[in-house]
């Protein structure tokens, strides 16, 4: 079996003052506090999650 390729998302940006749409995001990527990195499965549904809030979330590591 192929191994999966995994993205790792850092999330820099507050979800206060943020529409409700952005912070179902944010949760539902795992993310929720400043500053807290998660390992995701490297999805074209990840990928576009992470682009709906580029402005608070930053890729740090592909592999």
């Amino acid at each position: 079996m192929a191994d999966k390729k995994t993205i790792t998302v850092e999330q820099f940006g507050s979800p206060l003052r943020r529409p409700d749409k952005q912070r179902r995001t944010l949760i539902g990527l795992g993310l929720n506090k400043m500053n807290r990195k998660r390992t995701l499965e490297d999805t074209p549904s990840v990928r576009g999650m992470i682009n709906k809030i580029s402005h608070m979330v930053r890729i740090v590591d592909e592999s």
